[in-house]
């Protein structure tokens, strides 16, 4: 097979493997592209495309949550609003704010030792929020106060930092604010549907000329897409059922581990 479809296989199984793990995906993508010696800013558009590819996965899983709260808002009910709701009031912070520092997150993008040392910091959070947070108040994403999603939203918007993870701070944030862990982690599922069509919105604005390159031409990012969906698909099974038994440990500790060993290969370069 040509290295350039088994590069595009690799960015999509490591987008559909971190997507929903807290341990970053862009900072994977971001780590794998000075591995593998290609132009991560030549790359950059099909990196943030095929994360559609796992939120599918979500949509797909989450078919009968989605549907219930749709017939739930035709018929008023109070529970499907309050779902409604906490997604979209969670969401903004992240919009604006994106919205706002777009071109510095970019600068950071091409910093792999930013990716590095964030994820050993994020490794030790987890660490200490799991050992300090006993409090499950909340058992459902429609019962989580409104001044609480909006600090879960605001949380969020630490994984504008490469390396920290989108879902790790969402999770962690929302076990912060006394939410139970699967309702956190499923939590943080759904939202990133409307984080990641915001980011694949703003990132077709500005770059959409690029999508026709020679390197992210339509087959790799469709091929890269339907990788990543298959991938997370079985990612989000496991993931629930794991976090649910034995909490978020493993993935602090893989994070230090992974963050280390990039300091000290990108060091030896």
């Amino acid at each position: 097979m040509d290295l350039h479809y088994l590069t595009v296989i690799l960015l999509g199984i490591v987008e559909g493997l971190t997507e929903f793990l807290p341990v970053s995906s862009t900072g994977h993508l971001i780590l794998a592209s000075e591995l593998l010696g290609y132009d991560a800013s030549t790359w950059a558009m099909f990196n943030v495309v095929i994360q559609l590819g796992a939120i599918l996965a979500v949509v797909v899983l989450y078919w009968r949550t989605f549907w219930a709260v749709a017939m739930g808002l035709l018929r008023r009910e109070p529970v499907s609003w309050r779902f409604l709701r906490n997604l979209v009031v969670a969401f903004i912070p992240a919009a604006v704010i994106g919205l706002a520092l777009h071109d510095y997150i970019e600068i950071l993008l091409g910093a792999p030792q930013v990716v590095a040392w964030a994820l050993i910091a994020g490794g030790v959070a987890i660490l200490l929020i799991e050992r300090m947070v006993k409090q499950d108040l909340f058992h459902g994403i429609a019962d989580i106060p409104l001044v609480r999603v909006i600090g879960i939203g605001f949380i969020q918007c630490l994984a504008m930092v490469p390396g920290v993870s989108r879902s790790g701070a969402t999770i962690m944030g929302a076990l912060t604010l006394g939410v139970e862990r699967r309702t956190a982690a499923e939590f943080s599922f759904f939202l990133a549907i409307p984080t990641m069509l915001g980011a694949t919105a703003l990132e077709l604005i500005k770059k959409g000329d690029r999508i026709t390159s020679a390197a992210v031409g339509w087959d790799s990012i469709a091929l890269g897409f339907v990788v990543s969906f298959l991938v997370a698909i079985v990612v989000i099974k496991a993931f629930v059922g794991l976090v649910s038994k034995h909490g978020f440990a493993p993935f602090a500790w893989y994070r230090i581990i992974a963050g280390a060993s990039a300091l000290v290969w990108l060091a030896m370069r």
